[in-house]
């Protein structure tokens, strides 16, 4: 029998195997490949602080563009403070988030569920489904499903089961979070050149005190993240994705990658 490749795996995943680089404009701004209307960007994360670490950049490019983001936080992050009751833990958290999101230029949304104890039922589907409709995205960012977070995996879980209702026409794309640490087998197929914001992204990064973000997962693991990703895509600074192949393509500030 015949090993199974890594292309015909991820064929057969619906992941797609061939990279496409993101390139930054001189404004800054979405190029002419995106529509010219105002789009409408979901990011999920599990906590506070996941989507700004994972693609925080990206964010700032497409808010910088004119078009809409939202960010949905599956908890408030309640078992992230030690020492704190998980109502004080929250409300500092849910504090945080708010500083980031102002700093990125785009819209918190709860969805409700407790940090540490995350579900991932027909009832909980059926919830984030309808949080996730009434966002009417034009392109989805969520966790990569591989990672030793059990809050991670059920957003992507999540975030994938509304994207399948939703009719799969809307581009998918996945971000990581702690690689190596967390994040597991992700070989990017795109990349955002996010040279021209990541100071923006650190400081929303930082406004996420209570974890540290300073000496821990910035200079950890993000900081050497957006540059290894830089490395491998050409650029000073980058962040990567996995777009699903069955969604449609797209709605990236980008097409080709850089000579």
């Amino acid at each position: 029998m015949n090993p199974v490749t890594r292309r015909q795996l991820l064929a057969a995943t619906g992941i797609a195997t061939a990279a496409s680089v993101l390139p930054a404009d001189a404004a800054q701004g979405l190029p002419a490949t995106i529509p010219s209307r105002p789009l409408k960007v979901v990011v999920a994360g599990a906590h506070p602080d996941d989507p700004e670490s994972g693609c925080g950049g990206t964010i700032l490019r497409y808010t910088a563009a004119g078009h809409a983001v939202a960010i949905v936080y599956l908890t408030r992050g309640e078992a992230g403070i030690p020492g704190k009751a998980h109502h004080e833990a929250a409300a500092i958290r849910t504090a945080e988030a708010e500083k980031a999101c102002k700093i990125m230029g785009a819209t918190p949304v709860f969805a409700g569920q407790i940090d540490g104890s995350t579900e991932v039922t027909r009832d909980r589907y059926a919830e984030y489904f309808k949080l996730i409709e009434e966002q009417k995205p034009d392109v989805i960012f969520t966790h990569w499903p591989i990672d030793t977070h059990l809050d991670h995996r059920a957003c992507s879980m999540l975030t994938y089961h509304a994207w399948l209702k939703l009719g799969r026409h809307i581009p998918l794309y996945y971000f990581e979070v702690d690689l190596g640490g967390q994040t597991s087998l992700f070989h990017p197929t795109d990349y955002v050149d996010v040279t021209a914001t990541v100071q923006a992204k650190q400081d929303a990064c930082f406004c996420h005190i209570s974890q540290n973000a300073a000496a821990g997962f910035w200079a950890g693991y993000h900081e050497p993240m957006l540059r290894f990703r830089g490395m491998e895509s050409g650029y000073k600074s980058a962040e990567a994705f996995v777009h699903h192949s069955q969604s449609a393509g797209g709605n990236l500030p980008s097409i080709n990658r850089p000579e």
